[in-house]
């Protein structure tokens, strides 16, 4: 039995050192999913708060204080141009705007919900997200799409910030 308690004991030890020499990952996830009754594609951006924070900062020059009793009143204003300068998405060619509509906060997550036209049938999509990469350089954005029944994903870094899927 005691011998038992040793290598419970060492296990734990093992454990908790392994676990606090673990670093911490920078990953945003991009879901897409075209609606063609909608002629659009329906994008799910899922963001850390604090990196998303960080970031905003570094580049704007401001601290807004997303998801506290502190946010600034245009937080919405400051995203929108973000997700203009960072995402860019074109469709069989062709660039199309993002438009950030809404977000809202589920744990230390902020899910924003953005619209890109694709009013023709979707054959190949390509795209270039940036997002975060001046606040971390391990960050990684990854992109999953469902057109058509079909599901394709990217992972873009800074090494490789754009990518293009091909649906036919």
């Amino acid at each position: 039995m005691k011998k038992a308690g040793g290598y419970l004991l060492l296990l734990l030890l093992t454990v908790t050192l392994t676990s606090a020499a673990a670093h911490k990952y920078y990953v945003s996830v991009f879901q897409v999913e075209y609606a063609p009754r909608k002629k659009e594609m329906q994008i799910t951006a899922r963001i850390f708060i604090d990196d998303l924070d960080a970031a905003l900062s570094k580049k704007y020059g401001k601290k807004l204080y997303l998801t506290t009793t502190k946010e600034i009143p245009e937080v919405n204003d400051y995203l929108k141009k973000y997700f203009t300068d960072k995402v860019h998405i074109k469709v069989n060619g062709i660039a199309k705007p993002v438009a950030f509509l809404d977000r809202e906060t589920e744990d230390d997550i902020l899910i924003c919900y953005l619209t890109v036209p694709a009013d023709a049938r979707i054959n190949t999509i390509q795209v270039s997200n940036t997002f975060l990469f001046e606040a971390h350089n391990e960050q990684q954005n990854i992109i999953h799409t469902k057109v058509n029944g079909v599901k394709k994903s990217l992972m873009l870094t800074q090494d490789t910030p754009s990518g293009t899927l091909d649906f036919n």
